[in-house]
């Protein structure tokens, strides 16, 4: 059938995944840095993700597609909420079990060691693992009370003090929305929804793309229905505090 249908501009995206974001049926996915029309089926043609498109990659255009098929798209977002919600027992314990031993929760803790040419003592401030988005389980017990923070994975690279300044007394969780397939957005919306956090801390670059990963911590935000503290924090490729400011969602 002739139908109206998004277009995207492969030579104007720069794959913030913003517009990922901004679809609710899930259509639209990262795939090699550049967002793309995962499931013409599952455009409905109304455009959220225009206007949500800092780069204007996105438009209409009329031409031959599949039907909006909204109870496969009904299907599939039931299907992924019931994925978030579902313990990952291979999560849950030390014990050699199966599943990735890199994605086993664990809390930690930390020596303090004197580093190769300095006399001053350091330490690491992370106290939990894991860290990767994609891999922490939705519910683990150093989510309660916690502080969150919640960091574009360039961010620790660029300001030094990162682990002092945010990564110290937060449980942190780290991605990148332009190199990550998926949506943050909704795993975020059933970490906040089941645990009792305290505040969340959002760290970004302030490189453009690295806005998907503001953008997904306020949707889940205001699709979990909690009132939370919110700070944002930007930060220049060149390691400086940019802005700083706490935001309503």
């Amino acid at each position: 059938m002739i139908r109206k249908i998004i277009k995207i501009n492969e030579e104007k995206c720069t794959g913030c995944g913003i517009c990922a974001d901004a679809c609710h049926e899930g259509a639209i996915g990262i795939v090699k840095g550049k967002a793309v029309l995962l499931r013409e089926d599952y455009c409905d043609g109304l455009g959220d993700c225009l206007p949500a498109c800092p780069e204007d990659a996105i438009s209409f255009e009329e031409r031959e597609a599949p039907a909006y098929d909204k109870e496969a798209v009904l299907a599939n977002m039931a299907a992924k909420r019931k994925s978030l919600a579902q313990p990952d027992t291979s999560m849950q314990h030390h014990g050699h079990h199966g599943g990735c031993p890199g994605s086993r929760s664990h809390t930690i803790s930390h020596e303090r060691h004197t580093p190769v040419n300095t006399d001053s003592p350091v330490v690491s401030e992370l106290s939990q693992w894991p860290v990767q988005i994609k891999l922490v389980p939705v519910q683990a017990p150093y989510f309660d009370q916690a502080d969150l923070l919640v960091a574009a994975d360039c961010t620790a690279f660029s300001y030094g003090s990162f682990h002092q300044d945010f990564i110290k007394n937060h449980i942190t969780l780290i991605g990148c929305p332009k190199l990550d397939d998926g949506d943050y957005s909704e795993k975020l919306s059933e970490i906040i929804r089941l645990n009792d956090l305290k505040s969340i801390t959002i760290v970004r670059m302030e490189v453009p793309c690295c806005g998907g990963m503001e953008h997904a911590v306020k949707t889940a935000l205001a699709q979990s229905g909690k009132n939370l503290t919110c700070r944002v924090v930007i930060i220049s490729i060149d390691g400086k505090i940019l802005k700083s400011e706490y935001v309503s969602v």
